[in-house]
């Protein structure tokens, strides 16, 4: 446990440096400040109707598979001890508490704290007034600039020692729970794994061939970095290595800052098939019957809901929680019965998640004109160059 720890730990230590330089050098770069609320805009609609769409997609399954049929389980008869800590964490989870959580106390305190969206609030501000200051403000985006070659060389190093991080991880994965806690929740972890690869293969595919590329050389291209996130079960883990590979496979650098760590709290794929699913799951399970006006409330509560989770692990079961909380007919008790699998789970949700914002980058890079096609052929195709880095040709206003 302690190399996994350790691993993440070192991989998030440098996440902030990485979002905020490639932001503030992407926004400081583009010929109009128009153009970032553009961005912003194009991602916000795909991601509220992919969001959306998964969400769907686990409810259909879940009333189609009935994973929870035949348990006949007294949610009274439920320990709520073990869920506690997750209820107490999901009360918090308001909307207004987190659009002002969004909003960091000191800009030294984004940084400490490691919040994605307080870092990317700073950047994109910082970015903005960069551009504002005109001619005084270039010997400070060349200074940032020039300082993106080495953070990225650091991630290179720790990108080294993926293996061993991963490693850690599975290896007390297994040793904590067993190979043989799989086997009571086997039915919902399986048709949970079924359903988000026929998502990933079918849903995003058709995307992926519509906008010219193939999904599976996608998959391919970012092998390395799924490995690492089966492993670690985090997206995060991959975040710093997936904004490299975006631009190095044509996405113009601003589309790649605004939109991957946007995506990583409102383009959680993965957590919203899991959190229909999880909880129609446990209705069946506890005998609640839920109407189909309560089913579509839960949908709505869950789009909301779902948009505080962040890439970690455990995230997505803290968001069930607070969508639980606020279904008066659901009981939270019956979180006790998938706790025991939710840690075989967090890994196909991180998958999901980190394979649904590499498509969505490439869309909306695509959708906006900014997408190098040869490029994303030769990275693909596996024709480019693996080391230094990633140097983007300006595309912006092209069309592809």
């Amino acid at each position: 446990k302690p190399l996994g720890d350790a691993f993440i730990k070192l991989v998030k230590m440098v996440i902030a440096p990485v979002i905020f330089l490639t932001v503030v050098t992407g926004i400081a770069g583009m010929p109009h400040l128009n153009a970032v609320g553009r961005v912003v805009l194009k991602a916000m609609v795909y991601f509220l109707v992919f969001s959306t769409l998964a969400l769907i997609v686990g409810m259909v399954v879940a009333n189609v598979v009935q994973p929870g049929a035949g348990l006949n389980i007294d949610p009274a008869s439920l320990s709520t001890k073990e869920i506690a800590t997750y209820a107490s964490k999901a009360h918090d989870m308001t909307l207004t508490h987190f659009l002002l959580d969004i909003i960091p106390d000191t800009v030294v305190g984004a940084f400490t704290s490691g919040n994605i969206l307080q870092v990317l609030l700073f950047a994109v501000l910082f970015g903005i007034s960069l551009t504002l200051a005109g001619e005084r403000a270039k010997p400070v985006v060349a200074f940032f600039e020039a300082l993106t070659a080495p953070v990225f060389k650091l991630v290179h190093l720790l990108m080294k020692a993926a293996p061993i991080g991963a490693f850690g991880a599975i290896a007390f994965t297994i040793g904590r729970y067993g190979i043989e806690s799989l086997s009571n929740l086997m039915y919902l972890v399986a048709t949970f794994y079924v359903t988000a690869l026929l998502f990933v293969l079918v849903i995003l595919g058709s995307v992926a061939r519509l906008t010219g590329f193939s999904i599976f050389q996608l998959l391919r291209y970012l092998k390395a970095e799924l490995l690492l996130v089966l492993g670690t079960s985090s997206s995060e883990a991959a975040l710093p290595s997936l904004m490299e590979k975006m631009e190095r496979a044509g996405c113009d650098k601003s589309v790649v800052g605004l939109v991957v760590p946007t995506g990583y709290s409102f383009n959680l794929d993965g957590t919203n098939i899991y959190m229909t699913l999880a909880a129609l799951f446990i209705a069946q399970a506890t005998n609640t019957p839920l109407t189909l006006g309560e089913q579509v409330a839960l949908l709505l509560v869950a789009m909301v809901s779902s948009k505080g989770a962040a890439g970690v692990t455990g995230a997505g079961f803290v968001t069930l929680a607070a969508t639980l909380s606020v279904v008066p007919s659901l009981p939270v008790a019956g979180m006790a019965l998938i706790l025991g699998v939710d840690r075989f789970m967090s890994e196909c949700r991180s998958l999901t998640n980190f394979v649904g914002n590499a498509v969505a980058t490439i869309v909306v890079a695509r959708w906006e004109g900014a997408l190098d096609r040869t490029a994303l052929s030769d990275a693909l195709a596996n024709r480019a160059g693996e080391s230094g880095t990633p140097s983007i040709i300006a595309t912006q206003g092209k069309q592809p």
